[in-house]
């Protein structure tokens, strides 16, 4: 059992056999009890019930994403990852033309993976997972190079945190006459996002980040002409997202066994962001958090890999202290104990670890999780807070 914390608020896992932490994480990430409530009950999913849920569902996220009459949703089975094949299965160019990743961390990098993987043409231009992305670090190259047609970007890189300006891109990018493509997946739900007003193309996401439900599924928004023109274009039967479509449009059922609870879990979430006042509202709580976390660790001396302006408040980075009795394995366990479970940030360039300030948690969970951090660094007998070379 884990120990019990003076700092941390703890709760009872399932059964009562252990207190579980809070997940300062990208996601998964803590959830409300009414989310986890919802996943008491079983439901078939050929149910008529069911079948308006999803429904529901899928109307309620081209409302969050500001889309209009000419776009669609399409769920699909899987983590985010399994979305993003998916769209750049279905509308990355196989021939001919190519799509450009503009990637600032890892997952950009591995959208380009995924191109390489699947055997699209696609160029790639790879920044500092400290860089923001601006439209000069592309728009030269989508001057002189006709034959890219569609641009994929990453909104939030939960690499490092940092936030992409969406709206300021997305102007670059259409001004060219280009698809653009947008991977949303730790932003959307809090950070503002309006797919008919920035003409975005294509945006995905999945169920676990910031609109607080579980893992089980991801999402893809898309143009209807679009999607219509991507028939027999996947490369993959699962992943078909036209497919998957035309058999949600036609009987309100998924082509596979849908993920049922992780679906009935995410209505309940959608609801519970409108009862909180929606994106606007969830993003200041989120900031709130990211505010507090932030002023408590420069005020301990550890330092933040991103600047103010940069760092969004999805996830924030923190340079390892260069103290030899600093040791992250033993600082996340004892941190755990007290009720936090943080992140490692190996996928950056220098040594860091990450806090995630998104989930069912507020300002309360990370003035404590800033106690709890004082606490677990004097017991490791760690002073030297600098930053390791």
């Amino acid at each position: 059992m884990v120990a019990k914390s003076p700092i941390g608020m703890n709760f009872q896992g399932p059964d009562g056999q252990e207190d579980m932490p809070y997940l300062l994480t990208p996601g998964p990430l803590t959830t409300s009890r009414g989310v986890k409530m919802a996943l008491l009950a079983d439901w078939g999913s050929r149910d008529v019930e069911f079948r308006k849920l999803v429904k529901e569902i899928r109307q309620e996220l081209l409302r969050l994403a500001g889309c209009d009459d000419s776009y669609e949703c399409v769920i699909m089975q899987g983590s985010g990852t399994f979305a993003i094949e998916a769209a750049l299965g279905s509308f990355a160019p196989a021939r001919r033309k190519k799509t450009l990743v503009v990637a600032n961390g890892a997952y950009g990098e591995r959208a380009a993976k995924i191109l390489e993987t699947i055997g699209r043409p696609h160029e790639r231009i790879s920044k500092a997972d400290v860089t923001q992305i601006e439209p000069k670090h592309f728009k030269k190259l989508l001057e002189e190079d006709k034959a890219i047609s569609h641009v994929w970007l990453i909104h939030c890189e939960t690499t490092s945190g940092i936030v992409n300006p969406l709206s300021e891109l997305a102007r670059e990018v259409k001004s060219q006459g280009r698809i653009f493509m947008v991977d949303a997946m730790s932003s959307f739900g809090a950070l503002e996002v309006d797919m008919a007003r920035d003409e975005i193309d294509v945006l995905v996401s999945s169920s676990n980040k910031c609109i607080e439900g579980i893992p089980g599924f991801s999402y893809v928004l898309v143009k209807r002409d679009l999607l219509v023109a991507s028939e027999a274009q996947s490369h993959s039967v699962v992943l078909d997202l036209y497919e998957q479509w035309k058999g949600l449009e036609a009987t309100g059922q998924f082509r596979f066994t849908p993920p049922t609870h992780a679906l009935v879990a995410f209505r309940q979430a959608l609801r519970e962001l409108d009862e909180e006042g929606g994106p606007a509202q969830r993003e200041r709580r989120y900031q709130r958090n990211a505010d507090i976390l932030l002023k408590g660790m420069v005020e301990i001396g550890i330092q933040p890999l991103l600047s103010g302006n940069e760092a969004g408040p999805i996830i924030q980075t923190f340079l390892t202290p260069r103290d030899e009795n600093f040791k992250f394995d033993e600082f996340y366990e004892a941190l755990r104990k007290h009720g936090f479970a943080i992140y490692p940030g190996k996928l950056t360039k220098r040594d860091s670890f990450r806090i995630g300030t998104i989930g069912h948690i507020d300002e309360n969970v990370m003035i404590r999780v800033v106690e709890a951090i004082k606490h677990v660094l004097a017991a490791m007998n760690v002073k030297d807070m600098a930053p390791r070379d």
